[in-house]
């Protein structure tokens, strides 16, 4: 399967679209900075992911893959360079047919840029149902072995989070936007993300709230221990650009900054 899978990449046709990337901070708010960006497929007239994804088939999965992490590495690298700040880009997991060979393309791409292996983090969704959980874990494996971060994303949504959480234990996990929404009134939410906050510590795995909107979320997460942050109240995607990040009012020593490349 590996070798015909990567065979399959190499014959493939050109894709029959052509797409960008924009950009997202990543905060941690209790440094007031700016921890990473994660890159977000977009059309190349500005349509959202949606509209690329809807273009691709199981003929082209593995080619897009492979070129949404370069082309985000590669324009990341216009935009960061000489930066340790860390790039996250989403990745499909049953498009990947072998984990070591699969990753070539990335690694040379980093190189070109001078991106080290640490500043790279992976995302995969438990939207996305795994076909296949070991394959998944030896891809987690060697992630790990190249020096990246891995992250669970939308957790709290799709298909059985803990147990991919105990299957994989990943680097991150990103509480799903659905769960943090109405955090500041609600208190079984409140308890919920306490619960999740609680099992990672134990697991060592570190929790990144995304999607947050109001300084209220802010305040009711930041108070379960949260410190990373992603979402409309510090910085809207960017295409092909990193956006300025406005740090809430509620964190310590709060300012309003425009993102420096270096």
């Amino acid at each position: 399967m590996s070798k015909a899978g990567c065979q399959g990449c190499r014959n493939a046709k050109p894709l029959p679209f052509d797409f960008t990337m924009a950009f997202q901070p990543i905060v941690d708010v209790s440094q007031n900075r700016i921890w990473g960006y994660e890159a977000l497929v977009r059309g190349s007239e500005g349509q959202g992911a949606g509209w690329v994804l809807d273009q691709v088939d199981e003929e082209s999965r593995y080619k897009f893959d492979q070129a949404c992490r370069v082309r985000a590495i590669e324009l990341a690298g216009s935009l960061f360079p000489d930066s340790d700040k860390r790039l996250s880009i989403n990745f499909m997991p049953n498009a990947v047919y072998e984990p070591a060979a699969c990753i070539r393309a990335t690694l040379e791409a980093a190189h070109r840029v001078g991106f080290a292996n640490r500043q790279l983090m992976f995302e995969f969704t438990e939207n996305e149902r795994m076909l296949d959980v070991g394959h998944v874990q030896r891809i987690v494996t060697e992630y790990r072995k190249q020096g990246f971060l891995t992250a669970l994303d939308d957790f709290g949504a799709g298909y059985a989070g803990l147990n991919l959480l105990a299957s994989f234990q990943p680097d991150l996990i990103k509480l799903d936007m659905e769960l943090i929404r109405g955090i500041a009134t609600s208190s079984a939410r409140q308890v919920i993300v306490a619960g999740v906050v609680g099992i990672a510590r134990e697991l060592e795995i570190t929790i990144l709230a995304e999607g947050v909107e109001t300084d209220a979320e802010l305040m009711a997460l930041r108070a379960a221990g949260i410190r990373l942050f992603q979402g409309y109240l510090f910085a809207k995607p960017t295409v092909a650009a990193l956006p300025p990040v406005r740090f809430s009012a509620s964190c310590p020593a709060a300012l309003v900054e425009a993102t420096k490349a270096a």
